[in-house]
């Protein structure tokens, strides 16, 4: 039997966005009689992803952060650089420990429901949004959703995309190898061919690491490729004897498309269908812990999903940056490995952030190949 049902608002995906955006709901006074449906076709107990994000001082999330890490180290062949991050940490997150935390204290709010559903679609008509499920159909005034339809990146021609795509194995070894007091950033010393490719190790103990082939390009490799880089780079370490504990597989599209054009006056996209992803870094996390904030602030007005802005000068960075690495996709190593060595790490980071200023940006873009981002500041000057 199809049962139906009314919420204020609806949350499709209980992913970071999802839980974020219902977690800092479920905290703030002003929603307490505003009831919630978070919706997704399973359940979140699984530790499927790690999240990694730079804060200066405490961080709000210190309860599920698993590692900090003071030092990074970025390098190629020639170069290694151990950088310092003066007042910033390097933080990892278990995605395991996240989804526990927010969904144990979505269970202590009464107004919130989180059901295990399938949702067939969505639409919206004049005052409301139906959502129609494999069990229900629900109506909401609001609906949030974090689903990116394929075809949507796929038949645009506005930007260009890229995918950071990656394996990683998280290893266990005998013999002691490993700092547990660095983060390897970016470790281009990996052949490149032809791509911006590199390995991202993050070690929790001197036995115990996660180790990412991660590379920013086109198109995602066959399983085989990443796990044979894996094996050769542990080789190179000069470890013989260890323990796969758990890996990871992932491909996060790398964009300066304007997701929020899809937004309609009762419709949101959250999570990287609505933009929350850094376009030219891949990082989430930070970005979508930033938006959710200014996301709840919004809907105390509630007001047109429409006029909820995006938009801001980091977008048009990350075109420029995206349109020389897919020109010249093998210039990513020597790009950011110019950065790190060129720029103060404080520097680097607010400007990862979007929080710099403008001096601070172009004094960073001009430490850059200046000829690829001189093509490309005039391809988008030709846009008009």
């Amino acid at each position: 039997m199809i049962t139906s049902a009314h919420y204020d608002y609806i949350i499709l995906g209980s992913g970071l966005s999802g839980l974020m955006l219902a977690y800092r709901l479920s905290q703030d006074s002003y929603f307490q009689n505003k009831d919630i449906l978070l919706l997704d076709r399973e359940n979140k107990n699984n530790n499927d992803r790690t999240w990694c994000f730079w804060r200066e001082g405490k961080s709000e999330w210190d309860k599920v952060i698993s590692k900090k890490w003071k030092t990074i180290v970025v390098k190629d062949e020639v170069h290694e650089e151990n950088i310092n991050l003066g007042d910033y940490t390097y933080n990892k997150i278990e995605a395991i420990d996240f989804y526990s935390y927010c969904l144990n204290e979505l269970t202590k709010v009464s107004n919130i429901t989180i059901r295990e559903e399938k949702v067939i679609g969505f639409r919206e008509s004049e005052n409301a949004v139906s959502v129609k499920t494999e069990m229900a159909d629900y109506t909401a005034q609001k609906v949030f959703t974090s689903i990116l339809p394929a075809e949507r990146l796929e038949e645009q021609t506005h930007s260009q995309v890229l995918q950071q795509h990656f394996i990683g194995w998280d290893i266990e070894v005998k013999t002691p190898v490993f700092d547990p007091q660095k983060a390897t950033f970016m470790d281009f010393s990996v052949a490149q061919k032809g791509n911006t490719r590199f390995m991202y190790v993050l070690p929790v103990s001197q036995t115990r690491a996660l180790i990412e082939y991660t590379l920013f390009s086109e198109k995602v490799l066959p399983d085989s490729e990443y796990e044979t880089a894996i094996k050769h780079f542990i080789a190179e370490l000069g470890i013989n004897d260890y323990t796969i504990k758990a890996t990871e597989k992932g491909s996060i599209p790398m964009t300066a498309y304007p997701f929020e054009r899809h937004n309609t006056k009762n419709i949101m996209h959250i999570g990287t269908a609505g933009g929350f992803t850094r376009g030219s870094t891949g990082f989430t996390f930070n970005y979508t812990d930033k938006i959710t904030l200014r996301l709840v602030d919004f809907l105390k007005k509630d007001r047109d999903f429409r006029l909820f802005k995006m938009k801001n000068r980091f977008r048009w960075y990350d075109r420029l940056f995206l349109d020389v690495l897919y020109r010249k996709n093998e210039m990513g190593s020597s790009i950011f490995m110019t950065m790190f060595r060129k720029n103060k790490i404080r520097n680097i980071l607010r400007f990862l952030d979007g929080e710099s200023t403008l001096p601070e940006e172009v004094q960073l873009i001009s430490s850059l190949p200046k000829k690829q981002f001189l093509i490309a500041l005039f391809k988008e000057g030709s846009k008009g």
